[in-house]
């Protein structure tokens, strides 16, 4: 048996693609069901990565279904909410929202295969591969475990002593609903996908969801403890006191509870030395800022590459793992090194040029 901890992205995609395979898997995850929390906002599926796990998890058709048509137009706008960077969407990466995007994995799998509620509280090396304890007392040993379990995994240790680290700046995600009708205002300036506020170490990322919702995230330059305080709506306006009163508004008018969000991140180029029976997916293995756009896309790609390494070594675990752990560490130090860049140049001074000019020279090259 294969054992996942942690119902993700990675995780789960991990799990169905080896069940095309036939190759049975079970995945545990701390939530009470798959309803306990929200999952988020939008995400854009990359070609060579996301779209590619997709495919190999046979959900691609599925997939386009609940794609938001239009939803990757970009607008890179500064504090005064000049238009720096305005295109429509090419549909080259389709926006899906995050929860639809779990729900489509979660459901092709049969039942039964991920297990709620369950809270990993230990997990050690015995002689028969690894023994987890889970909060209400019970263990079990598998022989080969792999961590999907996110930031804070409890499976890391196992292979790696190092942490997430904080990055100077912290998240706060707010949602206004029907945007069209009772903000219209708002709706002109978010536009038909995404956008991107940026100056002067602040910043407003929104988009538009399928629902007519727009939900944005609050970027702020804070000291490690910020987010764990109560963070007030006021507070966060007047922290964008010089900015347009547009963009102002779409955090005075948002409605609901603010849910903050602090960056963190494991050291670029995190890796470690081969582990029998374990390895690691997703956030687990290379967190990282979301300045690059790849942690959900990498996630996925990581569970599809996984299964796939798995299913071409059915009688060596081992071989597998290290198959997959080759090519995986090169390309997670690239988006990471990528993403601990483009934090430090988007939330300097100027950072909407700088976005608009990265924007228009990838459309260049």
């Amino acid at each position: 048996m294969i054992t996942i901890v942690g119902a993700g992205l990675g995780g789960l995609t991990l799990a169905r693609v080896l069940d095309v395979h036939g190759i049975e898997s079970v995945v545990y995850d701390l939530d009470s069901s798959p309803t306990a929390r929200h999952q988020g906002g939008m995400l854009d599926m990359h070609e060579e990565s996301g779209q590619m796990a997709l495919r190999s998890a046979g959900l691609f058709d599925e997939f386009r279904r609940h794609v938001l048509t239009g939803g990757d137009a970009t607008r890179v706008l500064d504090k005064h909410a000049a238009v720096l960077l305005e295109e429509e969407g090419n549909d080259k990466r389709p926006e899906i929202d995050r929860g639809a995007l779990r729900d489509l994995l979660l459901y092709a799998l049969p039942e039964g295969a991920v297990r709620w509620g369950f809270r990993v509280t230990g997990v050690r090396p015995v002689d028969s591969g690894h023994e987890l304890t889970f909060a209400d007392g019970r263990t079990e040993v598998t022989e080969l475990l792999v961590g999907a379990d996110g930031a804070w995994s409890r499976i890391r240790p196992l292979v790696s002593t190092d942490q997430p680290v904080y990055s100077g700046l912290s998240f706060v995600e707010i949602r206004i609903p029907d945007v069209a009708a009772g903000h219209p205002r708002l709706a002109a300036a978010c536009g038909e996908g995404m956008l991107f506020a940026l100056d002067d170490e602040r910043g407003i990322l929104a988009h538009r969801e399928p629902n007519d919702e727009i939900c944005a995230y609050v970027a702020v330059k804070q000291p490690s403890g910020w987010a764990d305080g109560a963070v007030t709506r006021d507070e966060l306006v007047g922290l964008f006191a010089d900015w347009h009163p547009d963009l102002r508004g779409i955090i005075a008018e948002s409605e609901g509870e603010l849910i903050t969000r602090p960056i963190y991140a494991l050291p670029v180029g995190h890796r470690w030395s081969r582990v029998p029976g374990v390895t690691l997916v997703g956030d687990a293995a290379h967190l990282m800022s979301p300045f690059a756009g790849e942690g959900a896309n990498l996630a996925m790609q990581d569970g599809a590459e996984l299964a796939q390494a798995i299913v071409a070594h059915p009688k060596d675990a081992e071989a597998a793992l290290g198959a997959y752990e080759a090519a995986m560490f090169p390309r997670a130090r690239t988006a990471a090194e990528e993403s601990a860049s483009n934090l430090v140049d988007l939330f300097r001074p100027n950072g909407a040029r700088r976005l608009a000019d990265m924007f228009m020279s990838f459309a260049a090259g």
